[in-house]
């Protein structure tokens, strides 16, 4: 069985993550490791969590989110991340 891909969901309202979170969670081949309130716990996430995919919101509290994806793409070169 091939591996899943690893999502971490950010955005700073908790309907939009929960939302996205159960959506994803329907799919077989997806697993949600994480999810993020601001751009601050976003990067911190994506580097515990090392997520294949990041599912960020552009506009949150404490850091952007184009500069928490600048962060991230930093340290993980390889993660990839849609922009909400």
């Amino acid at each position: 069985m091939a591996s899943k891909i690893r999502v971490l969901v950010a955005d700073d309202h908790t309907i939009v993550r929960a939302g996205l979170s159960a959506l994803l969670g329907t799919e077989k081949d997806i697993e949600v490791v994480g999810e993020a309130k601001n751009g601050i716990e976003s990067v911190r996430l994506a580097r515990e969590l090392n997520p294949a995919v990041v599912l960020m919101d552009l506009l949150m509290p404490k850091k952007s989110g184009a500069d928490a994806t600048q962060e991230i793409i930093s340290a993980n070169p390889s993660a990839r991340i849609l922009v909400l």
